[in-house]
């Protein structure tokens, strides 16, 4: 059981060294060497482990160090107390331990390490992490958003904050998570709605980017295919039954290039259209399907992997997505008439166009879902409600078409 001790003044002793009591015979107290020098009060306890533990508090606040010596003793009993002095750690240590023990894979891994080192541990890095209070939390947020963060990217960053605290109140290095703290406003999720291009932006754009690369925009616009999954398709991926099997992308790790599994490891199939079909056909007889080796998921130790790839750079090797945003993306958006291409006018616009497409001839959801490589229908639903024909021409049809008969 812990005690709280007044450092400034002790019980009076006689020289046998028992109590002196005043005339109403209550123990005398005189002052102690220490009398008027530093905090007065320390509380005295013993954590779980039987370690003995102190905290101090200054004259005039002895009834703060009973409450605090209360709620240790009734935490303990709980089965809720943490030691104050864990939570020293930096944040910054404790953020490394979170992201190491996390099962990302290379490249994620290395966008959350950026996202902190550039956004998070200038702000409170090297702080202790019992000491970052919900006020601290809202001020860094509203940081973010002055320098011109978008709400989405702002709750990425805020979403791995909160998991580090997390982290740390399941290693019991403290008690609260400050990004809970009703105080706290969570950045938005994004409520601007996909605005897929029109038919003759898609087109124009077609026409206007590198012979080399028009391919690309045909399996972005006309099958889906996200960037990287383009970058990694093969010939061999197209099967007699008209099906793409999406099976690997390229991507980078470590600034290196790697063949790797489509996002989130999901394989799927999508159906090839006729037109499309002719195109990859006319594109492999102008540009042939060139032999590409790159390691798998590992730049220093994955086995290397020798891929026909359909869409290759002039000197016929891996076509990497930032030099080919840079170089040849963006003029091509830029001749086309989009001035000022923003990120919503980046590659994956084009699957926003072929989900439109699907959408406004009937396709289904969940149909749409697997053909995009979407985990959750409902999240294909969310995204693209929007852009669903509307109920009332086809409830007007179906009822027609009934009454019609009679």
């Amino acid at each position: 059981m812990g005690h709280v001790q007044d450092r400034w003044w002790k019980p009076a002793k006689d020289e046998a060294g028992k109590p002196v009591l005043d005339s109403r015979g209550r123990p005398k107290r005189e002052k102690t060497t220490l009398f008027g020098k530093g905090m007065r009060y320390k509380v005295r306890y013993l954590d779980l482990d039987g370690n003995e533990h102190s905290v101090s508090y200054p004259d005039g606040q002895k009834k703060e160090a009973e409450s605090f010596l209360a709620s240790v003793e009734a935490d303990k009993q709980r089965g809720s107390f943490v030691n104050p002095n864990s939570g020293k750690v930096p944040f910054r240590s404790v953020a490394k331990s979170w992201l190491d023990s996390r099962t990302f894979d290379r490249s994620t891994h290395e966008a959350v390490e950026t996202r902190l080192r550039n956004h998070v541990f200038p702000h409170f890095g090297d702080n202790p992490i019992k000491d970052i209070r919900p006020s601290r939390i809202q001020a860094w947020d509203r940081g973010l958003q002055k320098q011109g963060l978008a709400d989405t990217y702002r709750r990425v960053i805020f979403t791995h904050v909160s998991s580090v605290f997390s982290f740390a109140i399941d290693d019991e290095l403290i008690t609260k998570n400050p990004c809970s703290a009703r105080s706290v406003t969570k950045p938005p999720a994004s409520s601007t709605k996909v605005e897929p291009w029109p038919e003759e932006t898609v087109f124009k754009i077609r026409e206007s980017i590198t012979a080399r690369y028009r391919i690309a925009v045909d399996l972005g616009s006309g099958c889906g295919l996200r960037q990287g999954e383009v970058f990694g398709l093969s010939p061999d991926d197209i099967g007699e039954d008209r099906y793409i099997t999406v099976r690997r992308q390229v991507k980078l790790i470590e600034g290196k290039p790697v063949f790797a599994p489509p996002k989130g490891g999901k394989i799927r199939r999508v159906p090839v259209a006729n037109q499309i079909e002719k195109n990859i056909a006319k594109h492999i007889n102008e540009f042939g399907a060139p032999e590409v080796t790159l390691p798998w998921k590992d730049p220093d130790e994955g086995e290397p992997m020798t891929v026909k790839l359909l869409v290759t750079n002039r000197n016929e090797g891996a076509v990497i997505r930032y030099p080919f945003n840079t170089d040849i993306w963006k003029p091509a958006v830029r001749r086309a008439g989009v001035e000022k291409p923003t990120r919503r006018d980046g590659f994956h616009a084009l699957r926003h166009f072929f989900a439109s497409i699907l959408l406004d001839q009937g396709e289904n959801i969940r149909a749409l879902s697997d053909y995009l490589g979407h985990f959750d229908p409902g999240f294909t639903l969310k995204v693209y409600t929007h852009l669903m024909p509307s109920s009332l021409e086809r409830t007007q049809r179906a009822v027609d078409t009934v009454f019609g008969r009679h």
